[in-house]
């Protein structure tokens, strides 16, 4: 069987939910992982997602801010007793099993700090709190050691690669981009053997973005993007990823969030 995650900050699930019956016809995926839906569980357009055909749903979500969820067309099973990152509480974590017959497939689905704009722990604590955060999970995965029949998604708010900005040399000073980021996601990567998916299919000599700015008066012609949003599987699946798809239109639809959908497709 083959299975389709897709990841997406939906930037406000209750805002855009009308969004997701386009990005569900678009992609068809089995899985649907969101990050800073921005509600509190209770506030979930649950009937949304049920239309759609994701009868099963876990959500952690907060009023305002942060915020991640997974909808699903299988069963899944939310993993028990993972960390309170940072001891924030701050809803940016799910992990769970996803039964199959060739047996469970892990999923997690991550919303990292953003860091805010001063790529300085000293004078900005934002900046701080996602090198922190990037610290725990790396020792966290570390102890779990490879990953195994597992797939990792969501905004990591990282663009790790030269060619996953507008211009490598005028964001190095630019959180989301700055050498002690990709160091620490790099770190956070080999600690579980995790495959970056979408370079599977786009060679890193290319091109590749998920975020364009809303301060940009037309993101389109100006195409200052990067790839903040991610999907990464173990070594395990790394040759059975059957085929990928950014969204990219879905940045120009009425009400857009400033990040697209990405979604790969494994068999599992």
């Amino acid at each position: 069987m083959s299975l389709r995650v897709a990841t997406w900050n939906i930037n406000s699930v209750r805002l855009r939910a009308p969004l997701l019956a386009d990005v569900v016809g678009r992609l068809s995926p089995d899985i649907l992982c969101l990050q800073e839906t921005k509600t509190p569980d209770e506030h979930f357009p649950h009937e949304a997602a049920d239309v759609l055909g994701f009868t099963h749903r876990i959500v952690r979500g907060m009023k305002g801010y942060n915020g991640v969820a997974i909808l699903s067309r299988l069963p899944i099973t939310l993993r028990a007793g993972e960390p309170d990152w940072c001891e924030k509480g701050d809803c940016r974590h799910l992990g769970v099993d996803v039964p199959t017959p060739s047996g469970p497939v892990e999923i997690h689905n991550f919303y990292v700090p953003a860091g805010g704009d001063e790529p300085d722990r000293l004078i900005n604590p934002k900046f701080g709190h996602k090198l922190d955060f990037l610290a725990e999970v790396t020792a966290w995965q570390a102890a779990r050691g490879p990953a195994k029949r597992s797939v990792l998604v969501g905004d990591l708010n990282i663009a790790p690669l030269e060619q996953d900005v507008w211009s490598h040399k005028a964001l190095l000073k630019v959180v989301s981009h700055t050498p002690v980021e990709v160091a620490a996601m790099g770190a956070w990567q080999r600690a579980g053997a995790w495959v970056d998916a979408p370079r599977r299919f786009v060679p890193d000599t290319e091109k590749l973005y998920s975020w364009w700015s809303y301060r940009a008066k037309d993101w389109a012609a100006a195409d200052k993007g990067r790839r903040l949003d991610h999907i990464w599987v173990s070594e395990d699946f790394a040759d059975r990823l059957v085929s990928h798809k950014v969204l990219k239109d879905a940045r120009g639809w009425t009400q857009a969030s400033d990040h697209v959908p990405v979604m790969v497709e494994i068999r599992v």
